[in-house]
């Protein structure tokens, strides 16, 4: 089940290699987020989304569904504008501290689903804010996919900050 999710996040960390804490807050001249703060969205991101499943699978009133073609969301064909509360600040903080960061919203995120049946998590859902309802057990996969798309926003953000 996270297998891909774990390829991903390992990307993730390999493409900050060598970089220092400046480099790692550097925002980028043309706009834009800094590393740090494309790490700072992916935490906020996840652990939101550990938490609305936590609150769902306690909601006997949580809607089943049906499965929901995500792969709209990684393509971007579907431009979302993030939550709020998932909006990274301009704090200056350490690889070590964002790795950590980062690190504790996967432990986050593995308990809620090793909390849960999978019976439980087809069955109940929450939504999202273009493909409505969308299963508990989708969300698994959709943290996958939003991390692989702002990993290439990360590569992006190096190749300008190295210019």
């Amino acid at each position: 089940m996270f297998g891909k999710n774990n390829r991903i996040r390992k990307k993730v960390y390999q493409s900050i290699e060598g970089l220092t804490d400046e480099q790692f807050n550097k925002i980028p001249t043309n706009g834009g987020w800094s590393p740090k703060q494309i790490f700072e969205h992916l935490v906020r991101m996840e652990t939101l989304i550990a938490t609305k499943i936590a609150e769902e699978l306690k909601n006997p009133d949580s809607p089943k569904c049906t499965k929901k073609p995500l792969a709209l969301t990684s393509g971007r064909l579907l431009k979302v504008e993030e939550p709020a509360d998932t909006v990274p600040t301009e704090v200056y903080k350490s690889i070590v501290e964002m790795k950590n960061e980062l690190y504790e919203s996967r432990l986050f995120l593995l308990d809620v689903f090793e909390s849960a049946t999978m019976d439980v998590l087809c069955e109940k859902s929450f939504k999202h804010p273009h493909l409505g309802q969308v299963p508990l057990i989708q969300w698994f996969s959709f943290v996958g996919l939003h991390e692989k798309w702002h990993l290439k926003q990360l590569k992006k953000t190096l190749e300008m900050n190295a210019k």
